[in-house]
């Protein structure tokens, strides 16, 4: 079998990728492509902008020349309808007309809703930032294979303020906590299947560390922090406990981080069970 050739569409504008690397954090299409390539070594990926007017798929490329999508973060709230927004919507309904397998995280989650029919909103109850507590599968979730080897309760790393408040006719929901009600969902629309997820493995604590940085000024106007010092605090913090996850108890404590955070096995578990389950499968159908 061959190795499969992932198209990884970019959330984000290019300006808002620039300020997310200026301030320490990975970029998102090159951080989910970096995973995408830890996961199955071999892998190919594209990265596309569709945010960006010029952001269009490689010359001579079509998505049925793809195994799979997979759809980043964004700073973009979906329902402002902008271009940079309307692109990714319509893109996203060109990959469920393709069949092409698809996956993503948090603003990936929205897209694919409002693409489907579904509804996204700014959360009333705000926004959710650095961890996920309490996590909980659906009925539906346990049995999921997007979940094959997860716990039944679990913590992840996030950061959105907006949430999907009305999933599109037929989706499925696979977990839930006290912030926001769709924290996993499939959604299945046209000839496609999308599995997705409002928060972020892709994230270790240094990449939530750093975009808090990016955002250290709002975050402190919304009372996450009480100064930008404090938010570049947390962001040491955060990079010490990645260097020696193993030793730092003292970190491990103060952040509330465990296992489900620290450990890739563990934090990865979603994005590694849709390659198994979803991509590869779909290859050897095609004769990949």
């Amino acid at each position: 079998m061959a190795h499969p050739r992932f198209l990884v569409v970019e959330g984000n504008v290019r300006e808002a990728s620039e300020a997310l690397e200026k301030a320490g954090a990975t970029p998102f299409g090159p951080l989910y492509a970096a995973t995408l390539q830890a996961l199955h070594p071999g892998a190919v990926c594209d990265i596309v902008r569709p945010a960006d007017p010029d952001g269009t798929l490689p010359s001579g490329a079509a998505l049925a020349d793809y195994d799979a999508v997979a759809w980043t973060g964004s700073a973009l709230n979906v329902y402002d309808m902008t271009p940079p927004i309307t692109r990714q919507v319509d893109l996203a309904r060109a990959v469920y007309d393709s069949g092409v397998p698809f996956f993503g995280s948090c603003w990936a989650l929205q897209v694919a809703t409002v693409a489907a029919g579904g509804v996204v909103r700014k959360n009333p109850k705000g926004r959710e930032l650095g961890i996920a507590r309490k996590i909980t599968l659906t009925e539906a979730g346990r049995a999921h294979p997007m979940y094959a080897g997860k716990g039944p309760v679990f913590e992840a790393v996030c950061i959105h303020q907006d949430e999907v408040e009305t999933l599109p006719d037929g989706a499925v929901l696979l977990a839930s906590n006290a912030v926001s009600t769709v924290q996993a969902a499939e959604i299945r629309h046209g000839r496609g299947a999308f599995w997705g997820i409002q928060y972020h493995p892709e994230y270790d604590l240094h990449e939530i560390g750093h975009i808090c940085l990016r955002y250290a000024e709002r975050l402190v106007d919304q009372g996450w922090f009480d100064s930008v010092e404090a938010a570049a605090d947390f962001a040491a913090k955060c990079d010490a406990l990645v260097a020696d996850p193993d030793g730092r108890k003292d970190l491990r404590w103060q952040l509330g981080a465990d296992e489900d955070v620290l450990d890739a096995a563990i934090r990865l578990r979603e994005i590694r069970n849709w390659i198994e389950h979803r991509v590869l499968p779909s290859m050897a159908e095609r004769g990949r």
